[in-house]
């Protein structure tokens, strides 16, 4: 089941939703305002090491709190 992440264009707010089947998308709509206004974004592939903490998509931000993790999953903002 494939999982997609969207943004509302009308409260901003990013969510996912979890669809049954990539060849039939169900009905789409923002969780905060039920806009059905929305851009699909792009995820990042996100794999894990053994004996590494996995990160998310979400995880791009460093110490400092600006993103600045690279192709390589790696903070280029130390």
């Amino acid at each position: 089941m494939p999982l997609y992440e969207y943004k509302c264009n009308d409260c901003k707010k990013i969510f996912e939703v979890l669809h049954r089947s990539s060849s039939n998308l169900e009905k789409v709509e923002c969780p905060e305002c039920k806009s059905e206004n929305y851009t699909k974004l792009f995820s990042a592939f996100a794999p894990s090491v053994k004996g590494e903490p996995s990160m998310t998509f979400n995880d791009t931000t460093c110490s400092n709190g600006s993103c600045c993790m690279n192709n390589n999953g790696m903070c280029t903002n130390n």
